[in-house]
């Protein structure tokens, strides 16, 4: 009789343990959508998860003279200036008062690499796809084309679109001033 080998215990082993084991438990037929939960001066909205490469912490940031008054400035990322843009300030929406810093939603896309600045993450969200209604509920007149609908939970949370945001005609304008 031979002795078995390490390997050939772990494989077997292995094998055991799938045959027993069981899924992270789902409703059956439930569908689900993932964004990322953030807010906007009182509201709340959803963006799709795959537009948005990072969540971070607002960074130090150099001011630059001369641009929209929309555009905080530069920070050094890992050795890589991003861009940090208020997406409150370009919509005209304020910014709700708060004593927590805000965060930034990092955009990684061939159209732009920057960092727009939210007032506050509520992390990643999953919404059951029979939640979807193409009619968006009453927010911000500037915000609403970028919107593309929303899902309903305990409120409803207007999916808005960071590709619908870089086609606006202003907001890649390179011209100075206000």
């Amino acid at each position: 009789m031979t002795t078995p080998q390490p390997f050939d215990c772990l494989q077997a082993m292995e094998a055991r343990c799938r045959e027993v084991a069981t899924g992270l438990p789902r409703p059956a037929g439930t569908r689900q959508w993932a964004g990322i939960g953030f807010r906007l001066g009182p509201g709340w909205y959803a963006v799709p998860l795959d537009e948005v490469s990072e969540i971070l912490r607002e960074p130090g940031y150099a001011p630059l003279p001369g641009v929209k008054p929309w555009v905080c400035g530069l920070a050094n990322r890992r050795g890589r200036l991003l861009p940090v843009l208020d997406l409150g300030a370009y919509l005209g929406i304020a910014a709700r008062p708060s004593g927590q810093p805000r965060r930034l939603l990092v955009v990684d896309s061939p159209a732009l690499f920057a960092g727009l600045r939210v007032d506050e993450i509520s992390g990643l969200q999953h919404f059951a796809l029979e939640s979807f209604a193409e009619q968006v509920p009453d927010c911000a007149p500037a915000v609403r084309p970028l919107l593309y609908g929303a899902f309903r939970r305990e409120r409803f949370w207007p999916v808005f679109s960071l590709r619908r945001l870089v086609e606006q005609p202003d907001f890649l304008q390179p011209d100075r001033g206000h």
